[in-house]
């Protein structure tokens, strides 16, 4: 049975085909990655974000904002090679360095947390500076620092960017999880100088202003700010869809307020939306969760414009 059409309430699924208005300049990018640790269809991700923009529309109540507003332009998927790591890393890279030289805002809409590696990097030769110049924050219920034995994961970014030449210095995690982590991986964390704040921590603060504080923290010292936004770092109940959740984790409006901080931040250019496995989602929890949280951080740059 097809949705009801009403030209009065516009759908966010037209205004990411039709292109929205002159105004900023947000470009959507497809990284259909599957390399988890837990085998499922994270590949499958990308198209289930932009079917739940379906059922939402345009306009944000709380704000007033209307996202038609803002120029954006789909960019479509990327075709990966699921045999060669490197060549899907290399291609990511370059399509995102693209992206990030024709647009003032990227998102990306994932495919697994691995893809955080080559889309910074891709990011940062876009803006011209080294790695050391760009300040990362994740919003994830896990360190993502596994060793890089055995190549790229969705459970090792983090290393792997370290590697890279990504200072700890340069890095808050927000949303660790008890349970959810090891000591020997909090030792790497610790001794790289990673900043974190736990999920408990964010919650008794409120994770928005967590969220403003990092971010605000990382733009006093750096000239760009990337944003990975792992879907995971919900409540299991509101993330069926992320084999990495926890109960426990945020409520979605929590995660909704903090892609709206940073969505509105100034020097956040680059956000990506990460582990939606629809295979196991329910009912689109978890890809109406990712597809308002798109929406949040369109809004928020919507109100910096």
């Amino acid at each position: 049975m097809s949705l009801h059409q009403d030209p009065h309430w516009p759908r966010a699924s037209e205004w990411l085909a039709d292109g929205g208005r002159e105004v900023g300049s947000l470009g959507v990018l497809g990284v259909p990655l599957n390399r988890s640790i837990t085998p499922g269809a994270c590949d499958e991700g990308p198209s289930a974000i932009r079917a739940a923009l379906v059922r939402c529309s345009t306009y944000d109540l709380e704000r007033g904002y209307d996202v038609r507003d803002v120029a954006v332009r789909d960019l479509g998927d990327l075709t990966l090679q699921a045999e060669d790591a490197e060549a899907e890393h290399a291609r990511i890279e370059a399509a995102v360095r693209l992206a990030a030289e024709a647009h003032d805002r990227v998102v990306v809409f994932g495919g697994d947390n691995g893809l955080t590696r080559p889309a910074l990097r891709g990011a940062a030769e876009a803006s011209g500076v080294p790695l050391a110049s760009i300040g990362l924050l994740t919003l994830d219920a896990h360190l993502d620092l596994r060793t890089l034995e055995g190549g790229p994961i969705n459970g090792n970014p983090i290393r792997g960017l370290l590697e890279d030449g990504l200072p700890g210095a340069n890095i808050v995690q927000i949303g660790l999880q008890s349970f959810a982590n090891s000591a020997a991986y909090r030792a790497v964390a610790m001794e790289a100088g990673i900043a974190s704040v736990t999920m408990g921590q964010a919650r008794r603060r409120g994770l928005a202003t967590v969220v403003k504080e990092a971010l605000d923290r990382l733009a006093a010292s750096f000239e760009a700010i990337y944003v990975d936004l792992d879907l995971d770092a919900m409540d299991r109940a509101f993330a069926p869809g992320c084999p990495g959740s926890r109960p426990g984790g945020f409520l979605p409006w929590e995660m909704r307020e903090a892609a709206f901080v940073c969505g509105a931040h100034p020097k956040v250019r680059w956000l990506d939306l990460v582990e939606l496995d629809p295979s196991t989602d329910i009912g689109q929890t978890t890809a109406l969760a990712a597809a308002m949280c798109f929406l949040e951080f369109a809004s928020g740059y919507r109100s910096a414009l």
